[in-house]
């Protein structure tokens, strides 16, 4: 079915879900996504509450990025409705779209020859286009995100100059210049060592509940998702195991349905949620 009849039958069928999915930023319900006669995503059902940080966790190939990417629009889904802020994903503009839901993939591999400070005013295309004239406002927000995720040191260094830590962190003051109120992380900490990792998921934290944005964040580290986000959803086999707050979570049982083998938890005396180890 092509795009515009999509839009015309949820119209329909289901009309203006807005004022029934107040606080709820995404919602899917019975996502399908078969792709070259194979089932990636069967059946997924879930929210994600405005306002939170919510993980996406499972193994390798458990349907976590083809989620992300049909959040972010980049896969349009074999079976089921997807919405944002109650409308479905098919009757938004591209640039309306953009300018509330910003999304960073894993493979970063374009920016390198760019400075740090024209990378984050790439975030500012949805506002003015391609042709647009950048303003005074624009500088400001680029000016705004540099401050808020802390890289004045190094921004007008070039991109690929810089370490996989600090190249983390100039992506997502990109999407905090694009002024969304949704971000979508697809692995934003693969292949950073551990300080990185933390460093990156406080910053992604503390932008999160200082300013109210939403985020959805595929992790593969159950104990980050545990220490960082509000709510984890767990995929195995692209179908939902488990959803809930992480101490729901990290119990024995539930992780083996997650990751298939034993893992026992144990509390730790300075955190509010569990730490999590294979047996």
């Amino acid at each position: 079915m092509s795009v515009l009849g999509l839009r015309n039958q949820i119209k329909k069928s289901i009309g203006n879900l807005g004022e029934s999915d107040a606080g709820i930023a995404f919602a899917v319900n019975n996502i399908g996504l078969t792709i070259d006669g194979r089932d990636i995503l069967s059946d997924v059902t879930l929210e994600f509450p405005s306002g939170e940080v919510v993980a996406l966790v499972g193994h390798n190939g458990s349907g976590k990025s083809s989620l992300l990417k049909i959040l972010a629009r980049q896969l349009v889904p074999t079976a089921g409705i997807s919405t944002y802020a109650g409308h479905h994903l098919a009757t938004y503009h591209d640039r309306s779209f953009a300018r509330s839901v910003a999304y960073l993939p894993q493979d970063l591999g374009t920016g390198s020859d760019m400075t740090v400070r024209e990378l984050v005013a790439c975030g500012r295309y949805p506002w003015h286009g391609a042709l647009g004239r950048f303003s005074a406002a624009d500088r400001e927000r680029v000016d705004a995100a540099i401050r808020a995720t802390g890289i004045d040191a190094y921004a007008d260094r070039l991109v690929g100059t810089l370490s996989g830590g600090e190249r983390q962190r100039a992506w997502i003051a990109m999407l905090v210049a694009q002024d969304a109120s949704c971000l979508l992380l697809d692995e934003p900490t693969a292949a950073l060592d551990i300080a990185h990792q933390m460093d990156v998921l406080s910053l992604i934290r503390q932008l999160a509940h200082d300013s109210g944005k939403s985020v959805v964040i595929v992790l593969h580290d159950i104990n980050m998702a545990a220490r960082f986000c509000d709510r984890i959803h767990a995929l195995k086999r692209g179908r939902v195991v488990a959803t809930g707050l992480p101490q729901d979570i990290l119990v024995p049982d539930t992780l083996h349905a997650i990751y298939g083998i034993e893992m026992n938890v144990i509390a730790a005396s300075n955190a509010s949620y569990p730490i999590a180890y294979p047996l």
